[in-house]
């Protein structure tokens, strides 16, 4: 009886983070003095359960660890709100606001967003990223391109090709925690925010004329 009340409870842990159905997972007691036996609640296995949909990449690391730019503060916000509170972002944020498409980020459903760091933008020469700032059409086509629809796992971006919400196409290539978004590296990815999923990268991707 005490190997049997050790070893129900681990099935009960293993039934609940495979999300098997079925099955009596029920423990009887443990023997009077016996150590207690882990349970599906325990902090184990709700880490390992939630550890499939944690942001990875270097960059992860520059994300503030509390407050509104952390990744629970992050996650409680549209996308759009989300990246306004995130540090790395700000000129997003700031093309984003030009082109007017705040609110039509932060009320779009099931997103994912290719998001270009402060670094990303710096790339751009600075008399051309004014230009294309003062250009609502051209700022609009870019920042369009980065948006595609649906929220796209780190599994659904394996190789894959999207069409975005400007009508081009982006195309992922890697596997695992190794991506690129056309040859742009993903930073810090999986990042989720109330409405989207987040991949953020190093550079900002250009749609064809």
């Amino acid at each position: 009886m005490k190997v049997r009340s050790l070893a129900l409870p681990l099935l009960a842990v293993a039934v609940s983070l495979t999300a098997a159905c079925g099955g009596d997972t029920s423990a009887s007691p443990a023997a009077s003095g016996a150590a207690p036996a882990p349970s599906a609640e325990s902090p184990m296995a709700s880490d390992s359960a939630s550890s499939a949909a944690m942001p990875f990449g270097a960059a992860c690391s520059a994300v503030p660890a509390s407050g509104e730019g952390s990744f629970t503060g992050m996650a409680d916000d549209p996308v759009a709100t989300a990246a306004s509170n995130n540090p790395l972002l700000s000129t997003l944020v700031t093309a984003v606001q030009k082109a007017g498409l705040g609110d039509t980020l932060n009320s779009a459903e099931d997103i994912t967003v290719f998001a270009p760091t402060n670094d990303a933008f710096a790339k751009i020469p600075k008399e051309t990223l004014g230009k294309v700032l003062a250009d609502k059409k051209a700022l609009t086509d870019i920042l369009t391109y980065h948006v595609v629809q649906g929220r796209k796992t780190p599994a659904d971006l394996a190789n894959g090709s999207f069409t975005t919400l400007q009508g081009g196409t982006v195309t992922t290539t890697g596997s695992g925690e190794d991506f690129k978004a056309n040859g742009a590296a993903v930073l810090c990815g999986n990042v989720s925010t109330r409405n989207a999923t987040v991949y953020i990268i190093d550079t900002v991707l250009m749609p064809k004329s």
